[in-house]
């Protein structure tokens, strides 16, 4: 039978919060706080500490650069979408007489309300515009600009 090899005991002054989250960590794990710092110490003397430390800051920089992605194709979405609005609007409103358009201005306050109330609506279901369109649509290097 082996002998287990004895363990050097040292004193470690801790920061009051950092013995409760020891303290805490180490119940969770049921486990003692001996080993836990063990564990930590030894981790953080570690020749490889380094190399772990630039992959979980190069993942946390990938889980960025997609949510950057994810928001510049949402607001490309939504320039592409005012773009053909007005597009669609612009070629198929024509001008009103002068009387007509008096009249058209005294109601563009309510109607402009209404948009308003509907755009609250929509949002306030989730963004689905963004849902209805596919994550792969890929880009095409023939394409004009909006509506062409």
């Amino acid at each position: 039978m082996i002998a287990p090899k004895k363990k050097a005991q040292i004193s470690v002054y801790l920061d009051p919060e950092v013995m409760r989250n020891l303290s805490a960590y180490a119940a969770r794990r049921e486990q003692s706080m001996s080993l836990i710092a063990e564990a930590a110490i030894a981790s953080f003397l570690s020749p490889d500490a380094d190399e772990r430390r630039e992959a979980a800051i190069a993942k946390r920089l990938d889980q960025i650069d997609r949510r950057v992605a994810r928001l510049e194709r949402d607001i490309g979405i939504s320039v592409e979408t005012i773009a053909l609005f007005i597009r669609f609007w612009l070629t198929t409103t024509p001008p009103l007489p002068e009387p007509a358009a008096q009249a058209a201005r005294a109601q563009a306050g309510a109607r402009y309300d209404n948009f308003v109330a509907a755009l609250g609506r929509r949002l306030s279901q989730g963004p689905r515009l963004r849902q209805e369109i596919s994550e792969d649509v890929s880009e095409d290097p023939n394409r004009g600009s909006a509506g062409s």
